[in-house]
């Protein structure tokens, strides 16, 4: 290891690089807004939410308050280091593989991940998560009365414990906040990615998750945030390197366990989709190495 560097403080020995997907959700609609009763047709009552949210012809489904959506999907990639100092991954998603549209709650994706997190005390890493994808967790488990005890911990003073609410937090890496600042000067996941020699959107992209959602196409949208799992942990991995946590020889090594997670993933029926993620890094890679 090289000496740390001043932007990635440090790498904890367990890491989740995650990312969620969520949709507004037409009882939010219903109860906010006085919407009609979603269960007669929940794609009208969101048309509505959106229209409220100041929908344009240029753009028809704006980015609604995290409030008034539902979390479909939860995707992590963990790293662990392990007492003999090996090194091991793991790539989850919720709902699981074996679960349909109707099978997982948002109650019980929320409340796996969220106590999940209380349990093992990983280091998080997300693009947007602070102001995102972590919000839009804490909101809607009090709305829907769930308990998440270990993970709402906070510590006394910040250097005394595990924060995961704390801006800047060790705990908590927000990517978007290390890499930009306001403005245009602001990246988004697919444009640092794609220029990294890194897949970002593939096939899908956010304003999309609503229309699969709607259409019963649950697994569709697993598969894209898992993509965006990957994508961000690869990322990370980029940013420790550049902070001096990974030498080059090390960084080759911790991409190569990636790919080789991905290419055994791939083998399998539920993880068929990685061959393409494959193929897509492969390109990018080739095209930013003759730079």
């Amino acid at each position: 290891m090289l000496e740390s560097g001043q932007v990635l403080k440090n790498v904890k020995t367990r890491v989740w690089a995650f990312d969620a997907e969520w949709v507004p959700d037409p009882l939010a609609g219903c109860l906010v807004y006085d919407l009609p009763d979603p269960a007669g047709s929940p794609e009208a009552v969101m048309q509505a939410m959106w229209q409220k949210g100041g929908a344009t012809e240029e753009d028809p489904t704006p980015f609604l308050k995290t409030v008034l959506c539902r979390v479909v999907s939860i995707a992590a990639l963990e790293r662990r280091v392990d007492a003999d100092g090996s090194v091991a991954l793991k790539l989850t998603s919720l709902p699981h593989a074996s679960e349909g549209a109707g099978d997982a709650s948002e109650a019980e994706i929320l409340s796996t991940f969220l106590n999940a997190v209380g349990q093992h005390r990983p280091q998080l890493v997300g693009f947007n998560s602070i102001d995102s994808d972590l919000q839009i967790m804490v909101q809607r488990a009090v709305i829907l009365g769930l308990q998440a005890a270990r993970f709402a911990q906070r510590p006394n003073k910040p250097w005394e414990g595990i924060d995961y609410f704390a801006r800047g937090s060790d705990w908590n890496v927000d990517l978007k906040q290390l890499l930009g600042s306001w403005g245009k000067t602001v990246p988004s996941l697919h444009e640092l990615a794609v220029q990294s020699g890194i897949p970002g959107k593939l096939d899908v992209d956010g304003n999309q998750v609503a229309r699969l959602w709607l259409s019963g196409l649950q697994r569709e949208i697993v598969r894209y945030n898992e993509f965006d799992a990957v994508t961000t942990y690869l990322l990370w991995l980029r940013v420790a390197h550049f902070s001096g946590h990974f030498s080059e020889g090390e960084y080759a090594e911790e991409q190569q366990r990636v790919r080789d997670l991905l290419e055994e993933n791939a083998r399998s029926e539920s993880g068929a989709h990685f061959g393409k993620y494959l193929k897509e890094w492969d390109r990018l890679e080739a095209i930013v190495a003759s730079r």
